[in-house]
């Protein structure tokens, strides 16, 4: 039978660099595994970012709908009709703000016969654990009924900071193994069992967030991606886009994690949907998307310009 794993926890814990480490496992060690990533918008993206583990053909995208409830049914179809084969497992990547108990409650209920009941793994940023303000009942929704909790972001904690994060931790789910991004051992994640762990009542609408997406043309300088992200409100918890920088061939992909940090990496070929920039979190508008990426150009431009 096969296995299925979803992997959750709040925006910019980590789940991709999880799921990529956890791909990377299973290719080597000869399985055959199948991709379901769910975003708010154009997951397209970050679909491409793992292009150079697994083709097209083994990852399904999820734009928009909300898989912990309105797209459960859109999941549970992708899931019943990826193909047979020699020693497969499915991975699902939720997005950042999912109800995983909502997720993990209806996920179980109407799947093909040849899947092992959904085992859910739940990623926890140590540093940032707790400190999401309104939002904290949110994280500690996401690793309630989580088999295995995998800590990211350790080397910014101290020791005190990790031991206090485990035990509060154990307080919402004392029945879930906790460990580190190194300490995974993958093969083992398909013999974990379901949890049995009583959740605690969640208002299932703190899950659904706003989010939009604007066109975003090519920049004049990197100095301008700092400038979008630092000029959106910190209300909008995640920022995200895919551009081209002046007098370079490659596109550029960036992100603005919960925390106010800015990281920058190469986006590996041409993304399919065009250059956007994308935002989840209250405040998050299309016309303020085109206004601050307008501003951040007219200003930046002129300063290029003039060191030439």
């Amino acid at each position: 039978m096969e296995a299925i794993i979803t992997v959750v926890g709040f925006l910019g814990a980590g789940k991709t660099t999880l799921l990529k480490h956890l791909l990377t496992s299973y290719i080597n060690s000869g399985w055959t595994p199948y991709v379901i990533l769910n975003d708010y918008e154009n997951a397209h993206l970050d679909v491409q970012q793992l292009m150079d583990q697994v083709n097209s053909e083994q990852v399904v995208p999820l734009n928009g709908s909300c898989i912990c409830c309105s797209g459960i049914g859109e999941l549970r179809y992708y899931v019943n009709t990826i193909p047979e084969r020699p020693h497969g497992i499915t991975l699902i990547e939720a997005n950042g703000t999912s109800d995983a108990c909502s997720l993990m409650g209806f996920l179980g209920v109407g799947l093909d016969e040849r899947y092992l009941p959904p085992v859910q793994v739940s990623v926890v940023d140590v540093k940032n654990w707790q400190q999401r303000g309104e939002h904290n009942e949110l994280e500690a929704n996401q690793i309630q009924v989580s088999s295995l909790i995998v800590l990211t972001h350790t080397e910014e904690a101290s020791a005190d900071r990790q031991a206090y994060v485990v035990k509060d931790i154990q307080r919402f789910n004392p029945l879930a193994q906790i460990i580190t991004m190194d300490m995974i051992d993958a093969s083992l994640l398909p013999s974990l069992s379901p949890s049995e762990n009583n959740a605690r009542q969640f208002d299932h609408l703190k899950a659904h967030w706003s989010s939009c997406s604007a066109d975003l043309p090519g920049l004049p300088d990197e100095s301008c991606i700092h400038s979008i992200c630092n000029s959106l409100p910190g209300s909008i918890l995640r920022v995200k886009g895919c551009t081209q920088i002046a007098g370079k061939e490659e596109y550029t992909y960036f992100e603005r994690t919960p925390d106010g940090k800015v990281r920058i990496r190469p986006f590996y070929g041409v993304p399919t949907t065009g250059a956007k920039l994308l935002t989840v979190g209250p405040g998050s508008e299309t016309s303020l998307l085109e206004q601050v990426i307008q501003d951040s150009i007219s200003v930046i431009k002129p300063e290029i310009e003039n060191q030439n």
